[in-house]
């Protein structure tokens, strides 16, 4: 896959993965047939919509200094 000049793709946070699959389910599983179908499916494609993003950042974020520091939270400098 070819990668745009311009597009840069930061780094997520692990839990942006994890909130996505769970909302996925739960949105599968009780919104949808509970609540509502058409909520239900607009829940899902955004869940989805959140795990590509997840997908992309893994293989096309970069690795700068900026982003490691804000991601690595529990890392302190001695």
């Amino acid at each position: 896959m070819a990668q745009h000049e311009g597009f840069k793709a930061a780094p997520l946070p692990h839990e942006w993965m994890i909130v996505s699959i769970i909302g996925f389910f739960f949105a599968l599983l009780d919104v949808y047939p509970n609540i509502s179908q058409k909520w239900g499916a607009a829940f899902m494609v955004f869940f989805i919509l959140m795990f590509l993003a997840s997908m992309v950042s893994m293989t096309l974020a970069t690795t700068e200094p900026i982003h490691l520091e804000v991601l690595a939270a529990h890392y302190k400098r001695r």
